[in-house]
């Protein structure tokens, strides 16, 4: 586990601790922390300021209990977040089971339900909230919790501050925010981020822009807020790399280039009017457009088992009609030639089988999301109740593109592109089947929620809180390359209803500590890349293709939680708590036979169960915390899945087998001491 240690010199500290938590995406269904029936975790500015976080993922990795990274990517960027068994990943195919939301807003992408970290303006946020288990509130996608993130204005941020900072492998960083109020209740914040690295690996610089602004008016009952941002980012992630070359120098990589670009323009008006002292509504309408882009060098699996060394006969007279000269006559072998490429031109001049004799791959892709919606909520706060009710709707206009080309390796691991392409005609055949990587399709995906919760204050110690959400989802994909009658074609139609039930309790005999129960349910819709590479018969190579689409059932996952929470004399907060999920037709990602291909396919049962504590104090200048967390994450159906990897050349998955990439124990610990009043000492593990 690595240790950090941060001295920042900083212009201002905010200290503000969340007592009070939005049980809802929305503002306006305010509850107290000891009255939430599930073991919320929150962060704010004052945490990036002492952790001096990267984003968002490095300060809930270093201070929230349960959750940790795997940059799959090898970008700081783009990680994959974990929490108790789940994953919310920009990786696009992963299955994802954490929704996030800022300002009300689901930042989960319609295709795919990927997260865009990089999307996310760290320095405009406020605070942050981690809501535990299947919370039916939060909608979609909320299979093992649900972060909320809500965004600084000028009226909770005055002033103007800036910091600068830069570290090795030439990270340079640069913040700066200014906000103010005028007393008509007008307020204004300006932040922006600039961040800037070559990566520690080679040939893996990246660098992150974006820009927010909140313009508001805050009146004696309504509030409104008009928050605009932008992002325009580049990242080279070249993922993993191959044993034998990390053995001999460990920033090495396997192939490049990796890179990926992000825009996205982000527009989000909310209001809210309290019509009394018992009555609030609030509401949001919003768009953005989110552009993606992916420039991939690959090596050619096709390419294993061909003679791609020694040109053949047929091959020398392609070269030497065309005009080359310097290639091997004969005795061209992996020992004297590492990196062969002279077949691979030979077969692209004979328009022969460049698909299996280039070893190299260039793969490009392209994805425009438009993405607009709305909701609206109402609450009503009675003696003992504090009933909420609202609805959502979202839609999503989406294109996808992709294209590989066919190259050679170089000794440096990039891809020279020669002129033959996944295009079912110059790529030749792979295995006497047309080299056909292309994908080109657009579809339209709408989801309209409605929900409930009350809260019910029984006595002086006991909070009941009963909860519930409908969703409904369709997905209109079309091909635009396969009509809808063609064998593989992604056209379809898909929809998809559920509705999630919610219940728990909380027992406060005193006032120092409390105890929780919880009861939710939440379910998942399986996104259009997963309906388009479905079909064991028509496998995939993702992120490189889509296939036909057999119906897939929707993910659905049943969660409770229990424990206990409560304060040490004035300075200490503890926790204790146990959990447990079990889902119901998981979406895998399994291999096929082909080398290198495989398809989604829905899996019987998993199980997430474990235990959590937590311990944490403040006292003056000093604070401190640790949090332990024992995490069992098992399939409970047995099921046997091709496997490439394996001498077999299948896997067999027996009920109790461990879930890869979740790690059984988590230990983390933090210590902060502030030297004066702009300068900290933190050190975490």
């Amino acid at each position: 586990m690595p240790v950090q240690r941060t001295i920042q010199l900083r212009l201002a500290v905010s200290r503000s601790a969340i007592a009070v938590i939005e049980s809802t995406p929305l503002p306006g269904s305010n509850l107290n922390r000891d009255e939430v029936p599930t073991p919320v975790q929150s962060a704010t500015a004052h945490d990036f300021e002492t952790t001096n976080a990267l984003n968002v993922t490095d300060l809930l990795n270093r201070r929230l209990r349960g959750v940790h990274l795997n940059e799959i990517q090898g970008n700081p960027v783009q990680p994959d977040l974990n929490y108790r068994g789940y994953t919310a990943s920009p990786l696009l195919g992963t299955p994802q089971g954490v929704s996030i939301y800022m300002d009300g807003v689901r930042l989960n992408q319609p295709f795919g339900d990927v997260v865009s970290w990089d999307l996310i303006p760290r320095i405009a946020i406020a605070e942050m909230v981690f809501m535990p288990g299947s919370n039916p509130l939060f909608g979609l996608n909320t299979l093992g919790g649900a972060l909320s993130i809500h965004t600084k204005s000028g009226r909770t941020q005055p002033g103007t501050a800036l910091q600068l900072s830069g570290g090795s492998f030439g990270r340079k960083l640069a913040d700066l925010e200014h906000g103010g109020s005028a007393v008509n209740g007008l307020h204004w914040y300006l932040a922006g981020n600039l961040f800037f690295e070559d990566g520690w690996r080679e040939s893996s610089p990246s660098n992150v822009r974006q820009l927010f602004t909140k313009i508001g008016r805050q009146g004696e009952k309504t509030a409104i807020n008009l928050t605009m941002s932008y992002a325009n980012n580049a990242l080279n992630g070249n993922g993993l790399g191959e044993q034998r070359d990390l053995a001999r120098r460990y920033n090495s990589i396997y192939t490049k280039p990796d890179i990926n670009t992000n825009r996205s323009p982000f527009l989000n008006l909310t209001a809210s009017h309290a019509a009394s002292s018992r009555l609030n509504f609030s509401g949001n309408v919003y768009y953005r457009k989110i552009s993606n882009t992916a420039f991939n060098g690959d090596s050619n699996e096709a390419s294993l088992d061909q003679a791609v060394y020694q040109p053949s006969a047929s091959d020398i007279r392609a070269l030497t009609a065309a005009g080359y000269s310097g290639f091997p006559l004969s005795g061209a072998n992996a020992a004297n030639t590492p990196f062969p490429f002279w077949r691979c031109i030979a077969q692209v001049l004979q328009k022969d089988e460049p698909a299996e004799k280039c070893n190299g791959l260039i793969n490009r892709a392209g994805t425009g999301q438009h993405n607009y919606g709305s909701s609206a909520q109402l609450s009503y706060f009675a003696d003992r109740h504090q009933l909420t009710a609202g609805a959502a709707f979202d839609r999503a206009n989406v294109d996808f593109q992709q294209m590989s080309q066919l190259g050679y390796l170089n000794p440096d691991r990039s891809v020279t592109g020669v002129n033959a392409f996944g295009d079912g005609v110059t790529g030749g055949f792979v295995d006497g089947a047309p080299y056909d990587t292309r994908v080109d399709v657009g579809g339209r995906i709408r989801t309209a929620s409605v929900y409930a919760t009350d809260q019910m204050k029984i006595g002086s110690a006991w909070n009941v809180t009963l909860a519930g959400r409908y969703n409904h989802t369709r997905i209109d994909n079309r091909d635009r390359i396969v009509t809808a009658a063609g064998p593989g074609s992604l056209t379809g139609l898909h929809a998809f209803g559920r509705f999630n039930p919610a219940a728990g309790l909380t027992y406060s005999p005193k006032k120092t500590w409390n105890l929780y129960l919880s009861y939710s349910e939440g379910s998942r819709a399986p996104t259009s890349i997963e309906l388009g590479c479905a079909d064991p018969n028509e496998p995939c190579k993702l992120p490189n293709a889509m296939a036909g689409d057999p119906p897939l059932h929707p993910v659905v996952t049943r969660s409770s939680d229990a424990g206990a929470r409560g304060i040490l004399e004035a300075n200490w907060n503890w926790s204790a708590g146990w959990f447990r999920a079990d889902n119901r037709n998981d979406i895998l990602f399994v291999a096929a036979p082909q080398s290198g291909y495989g398809y989604f396919k829905n899996f019987g049962r998993t199980q997430r169960q474990g235990a959590e504590f937590d311990l944490n104090f403040r006292a003056g200048r000093v604070a401190a915390g640790t949090g332990y967390t024992f995490l069992n994450a098992t399939y409970q159906s047995p099921e046997t899945v091709n496997g490439e990897s394996n001498s077999e050349g299948i896997n067999h998955i027996v009920a109790g087998n461990r879930i890869p990439l979740a790690p059984q124990q988590m230990l983390k610990a933090y210590a902060d001491f502030d030297v004066t009043s702009k300068l900290v000492v933190n050190a975490g593990a």
